[in-house]
């Protein structure tokens, strides 16, 4: 698993700079959540895994309205502790079930940007 994660440090602490192309061309999901959880940037590529259109998911509550599996301790309770303590660096493995049924097993890596004061949260499959 350590080589699923290699580089991703260097993505997340660049992430508050890059543009949006630059977002959308990268091969891992990137969510970019304001210290309430609200969405602010869904790339293409975590649209495309999660089946979520950017609109949709833009301006929306990630845990309560975008991705509602992921409230609970070991997702959504880091993120929480994080933003409280303005300092989260943390990777973990998921499994994301979503509402048609699908499973899917994933990395997180969540980081908390103090320039921004936002959190971004990059998504990998084990396997890319």
């Amino acid at each position: 698993m350590q080589s699923t994660l290699s580089g991703t440090t260097e993505v997340l602490e660049r992430a508050d700079v890059l543009t949006e192309d630059e977002l959308d061309s990268l091969p891992v999901g990137m969510i970019q959540l304001d210290r309430d959880g609200t969405v602010l940037k869904f790339n293409q590529t975590e649209s495309s895994l999660a089946r979520v259109e950017k609109g949709d998911a833009v301006g929306k509550s990630f845990f309560d309205e975008v991705a509602p599996c992921t409230k609970v301790q070991e997702f959504h309770g880091k993120f929480v502790e994080g933003v409280q303590n303005r300092n989260l660096h943390t990777v973990f493995p998921y499994q994301f079930r979503f509402r048609d049924g699908r499973q899917k097993n994933v990395v997180i890596s969540m980081f908390y940007s103090g320039s921004t004061e936002t959190v971004w949260v990059l998504v990998q499959r084990p396997n890319s």
